[in-house]
């Protein structure tokens, strides 16, 4: 039972972080998953990433429900939903019955600019973090330009370009093998 109040309470933690969405939660559920619970390496999370991106709905919520439904079943995902959806839902109704009131002042209006210029940077320090553990050959390299190129220029859906990213990188599994072999033969 511990498990799932753990669950519930450290997504929560997560989901306090609500502005700018699920972007400027991935180094908060980086650093509460990977390096303090210890129940997803950076790999895995990445993997969470990029599938929650495919998916409908916020990647913080679809990357807090593949964690739980990996440690607790399908308990362990409603608890962790929940608990990253929780305070999200207190803090935007507080917000919405306030901000009526208060969105005219300049300083709201300087405050919530201070609070995006944050969330770019907390974003930015995601892809940077997530960048040196994916990025380690001139394939991935190859993908991660490709795709931030097309991206920016075309504005095709990022759930297409994951799709062909990793369809990408699955066709090139047997190069990557006839490589491994050929090292193996030759120290």
């Amino acid at each position: 039972m511990n498990l799932y109040f753990d669950l519930f309470f450290t997504f929560a933690r997560i989901g306090v972080c609500t502005f700018g969405g699920g972007y400027a939660m991935l180094p908060i559920l980086q650093r509460e998953v990977v390096e303090k619970k210890q129940w997803a390496t950076e790999a895995e999370l990445t993997d969470y990433f990029a599938i929650g991106q495919c998916t409908p709905g916020v990647i913080a919520v679809n990357t807090a429900t593949f964690v739980g439904y990996k440690h607790g079943g399908i308990f362990g995902g409603i608890c962790a939903t929940l608990g990253v959806v929780f305070p999200s839902f207190v803090i935007i109704t507080i917000i919405a019955v306030c901000l009526s009131n208060f969105s005219d002042y300049p300083v709201v209006q300087h405050a919530l600019s201070g609070i995006n210029a944050c969330v770019v940077a907390l974003i930015a320090s995601s892809v940077l973090k997530l960048g040196k553990g994916t990025l380690v050959n001139l394939f991935s390299w190859a993908i991660f330009v490709g795709v931030l190129l097309i991206s920016v220029l075309v504005g095709i859906s990022p759930a297409v370009l994951v799709i062909v990213a990793g369809l990408l990188g699955y066709l090139t599994l047997p190069v990557q093998k006839w490589k491994q072999g050929k090292e193996k033969k030759n120290p």
